[in-house]
């Protein structure tokens, strides 16, 4: 006995064709479905296990840290201005090796009237600093104001503001290290608004491309950085109060 196949209708084969893209579409579909399912599976265990101060501190680290190396590639690109530039007078700021000097050479140069020293200790005697800087004596005699006063950047920030008003001075050339440059721009800045603060950075190390792999100046440069970052914070508090 002979059965007899029955001819295939091509129209079965195209429903066939048509189906199993649909079918394949649809089991991605359930795919992508579990695994967002298994992710927010995971994402709530993970939000479960990790408190949220947690959270919070990872993201103020990392900000810390990414705003150090804005900070630093800031510090260590900082140069002094131009040789023409001149300004109404001087002011340097004590506590870092050459600082005084090199305020002494631009007043030397013409480049402003008259110096303030900020922050000279209390026992130093005219004399001995003039000497002890190799100043000329009828310079220093003239045109060097000391101040006894400040004992930090805050105290210098408020001594100079009372000297730049005592003498209506607009252009001012602020001499310190690189380093100390913010924040000694921004305690300024605080105090006298309205007047042009010119940073003129005493660099005695170059530190392009290089202060990642110096210990000491590492150290130096991030000891600077939360200093800066506190002022950051305390002055804006102080505005928002």
């Amino acid at each position: 006995m002979h059965v007899q196949h029955k001819a295939s209708d091509p129209a079965d084969h195209i429903r066939q064709d048509a189906a199993q893209p649909a079918e394949t579409a649809g089991q991605n579909a359930r795919e992508q479905r579990s695994e967002k399912g298994t992710i927010r599976h995971w994402l709530k265990r993970l939000r479960r296990r990790i408190p949220p101060v947690a959270v919070v501190m990872f993201a103020l680290i990392v900000a810390l840290g990414i705003g150090f190396i804005i900070f630093s590639e800031h510090v260590s690109n900082l140069e002094a201005p131009a040789s023409d530039q001149r300004a109404d007078a001087i002011i340097v700021l004590t506590g870092g090796k050459a600082r005084i000097e090199v305020a002494l050479e631009l007043l030397a140069e013409k480049r402003g009237e008259r110096l303030l020293i900020s922050g000279v200790h209390p026992s130093t005697k005219r004399e001995a600093l003039q000497r002890i800087t190799g100043a000329d004596a009828a310079l220093f005699a003239c045109c060097v104001d000391l101040d006894r006063s400040a004992l930090n950047t805050i105290g210098n920030a408020v001594e100079s503001a009372k000297w730049i008003r005592q003498h209506n001075y607009k252009r001012i050339f602020i001499v310190t290290n690189n380093y100390h440059m913010p924040r000694s721009i921004l305690e300024l800045s605080r105090h006298i608004p309205d007047v042009e603060l010119i940073p003129y950075p005493v660099i005695n190390s170059d530190l392009k491309n290089n202060w990642m792999h110096q210990g000491d100046t590492l150290r130096v440069l991030f000891t600077e950085y939360i200093k800066y970052t506190g002022a950051l914070a305390h002055i804006s508090l102080v505005q928002g109060s």
